[in-house]
């Protein structure tokens, strides 16, 4: 196996520059890789041998009851407690103002005794309108593909296997229209277990929970088809194929509730963007490509090119970057089968000058996520760094001058001169949350009331408007100065000087223009998740799928 030291890396080619990474177009091309929170969740259950169990089925022959499954790692255990329900057909609803839902989990902190149970069971399906613990990481619901669901169930009470092409049209049983964590409704802040080493990379108790409710959507499917099969007097219902229940994931519902996260957690971004960034670095100086590596690199570009054809959508601009995808992982494929590493000194370097200079923004992407894959052992360590301390206060340097700031303006904010704010078209949209939900909404400026509700998402706007106001300013007068007579730049300057140093803190573009897709912020977003098929069902939300093709509990650590 080709390796190298991760700290011997002076030769190493040099990290792509935040003027091109934190562009919307290419983050709206993230691919999930490696390093993606779901792999890494996975790898490490796989690691150390954690132990998964189902201790309470309470579920009738309507499909209505609780369960409750459980996690054992090495130190602790974690419960996934959920409950079935029965959804009316008017009542279905993926909006974020539904109110009923086929199904509602909750992620508990240790053991779900009894008392958990009744307790949970008063709350959580009312989600929202009800309150859960400190004791609770998570809570979430889940409504089924009705199609699918039903497909399934009927084949599998007859003694058959649901037909693979449907299974693959959908993808999933259930898809979740929520996962809430870190606070929320009175869960555990995110603060209380950041320590603990298996929650130690972000999102890994989400992710927990959707892995375990995948679990779940087939359980019920399986037990509401044997339920069937004995009222029918038929033969005895079958349980689904491996295969076939590989194929299915868990699906989500995922609007512009998501979207501001990358602006308001800049310092955690630039945690993601530069670990993907180093370990893209790190397998471009490797010397040579060895025959483990290169099978491996032809096993995930095969698979990429199957899910490439089975990922569909009818959103246009998805449409044009599918047909991109493809066109550019079949040239891929012919250049890989030309001998294209014979010769180079760094061949997984000349692949991606290749790439870089041949292919869209969409295939450079899945290339960077293809040449990560055979290097576990050379990136799988950069997971340690995705996570970082985001102080929940900083005090402004007072004693900066102006003349410093305008030079750290210069060479950390110089992008936000492409932009003429002055253009109606560059200011159209404002970001606010609504009263109903206390979600985020997109306005628009010239025609829409609410502007006073502003959030200060717009960070380019921001950032021209605190130059304009120093433009008459000496160099040498001190910030405090300034800000006592221009109270309204104190958010602006304190970002400014707490991202210092931070090349991917800050996405490169205007999010108030009127042309800016809010689901290229999703899809980078849900990338770092583990997400595949993407597919936007308008420009503000999408459906994905999370832990297609990968084990389930009981698989992981057979």
């Amino acid at each position: 196996m080709n390796r190298m030291d991760p700290d011997q890396r002076t030769d190493a080619p040099d990290l792509r520059g935040p003027d091109l990474v934190m562009r919307l177009s290419r983050m709206g091309s993230a691919h999930p890789m490696r390093l993606s929170f779901l792999r890494v969740l996975l790898r490490r259950i796989a690691r150390e041998g954690w132990h998964f169990d189902r201790p309470v089925w309470q579920v009738d022959g309507h499909g209505i009851g609780r369960a409750v499954y459980r996690a054992r790692g090495p130190e602790r255990t974690y419960s996934l407690v959920a409950f079935a329900h029965h959804l009316p057909d008017e009542m279905r609803s993926d909006r974020v103002i539904a109110t009923a839902w086929d199904a509602t989990f909750a992620l508990v902190d240790g053991e779900a005794g009894p008392d958990d149970l009744d307790r949970l069971a008063a709350n959580v399906p009312l989600q929202e309108a009800g309150r859960i613990s400190g004791k609770e990481l998570c809570l979430s619901r889940a409504n089924r593909s009705v199609r699918l669901f039903a497909h399934v169930v009927d084949r599998l009470s007859r003694g058959l296997q649901p037909d693979a092409a449907e299974i693959d049209a959908v993808g999933y049983l259930m898809r979740t229209t929520a996962v809430y964590g870190s606070g929320k409704f009175g869960a555990a802040d995110r603060e209380e277990i950041s320590d603990r080493p298996e929650m130690k990379a972000p999102f890994q108790a989400e992710m927990l929970s959707v892995w375990l409710i995948r679990a779940f959507t087939v359980d019920i499917a399986e037990h509401l088809a044997q339920v069937r099969a004995q009222v029918c007097g038929g033969p005895d219902a079958v349980r689904l194929d491996r295969d076939l229940r590989r194929r299915l994931g868990v699906g989500n519902s995922t609007g512009l509730g998501m979207a501001p996260f990358l602006v308001r957690h800049p310092a955690l971004l630039n945690a993601w963007m530069t670990a993907r960034e180093t370990a893209l670095a790190r397998v471009r100086a490797l010397p040579d490509a060895g025959p483990a590596e290169l099978a491996a690199f032809d096993s995930a570009l095969t698979a990429a090119r199957q899910n490439a054809d089975l990922w569909h959508s009818t959103h246009p601009a998805q449409l044009a970057k599918l047909a991109l995808l493809r066109a550019d992982l079949a040239r891929l494929a012919d250049h890989v089968g030309s001998g294209w590493r014979i010769g180079a000194p760094r061949p997984w370097d000349a692949l991606w000058s290749w790439g870089a200079a041949l292919l869209s923004e969409e295939g450079q992407e899945c290339l960077l996520a293809l040449m990560l894959e055979p290097h576990g052992a050379l990136v799988d360590d950069l997971a340690d760094r995705l996570d970082t301390d985001e102080p929940p206060c900083f005090a402004i340097d007072g004693a900066m001058t102006v003349g410093q700031l305008r030079r750290l303006l210069a060479a950390d904010y110089g992008w936000t001169r492409r932009f003429d704010f002055a253009d109606q078209a560059q200011t159209a949209r404002f970001w606010y949350v609504s009263e109903e939900k206390l979600e985020p909404r997109l306005g628009n400026r010239h025609a829409e009331a609410g502007q006073e509700r502003e959030k200060p998402l717009g960070i380019a706007r921001a950032v021209a408007t605190l130059q304009e106001a120093l433009a008459d300013r000496a160099d040498a007068e001190r910030l405090a100065s300034f800000l006592l007579a221009h109270p309204e730049h104190r958010h602006t300057v304190r970002r400014i000087q707490m991202l210092q140093g931070l090349p991917y803190a800050e996405i490169r573009d205007n999010l108030l223009d009127e042309g800016m897709l809010p689901i290229d912020i999703l899809r980078c977003k849900l990338a770092f998740f583990g997400a595949t098929r993407f597919d936007p069902r308008s420009d503000r939300w999408v459906r994905i799928s999370l832990f297609q093709d990968m084990p389930y509990p009981d698989e992981i650590c057979a």
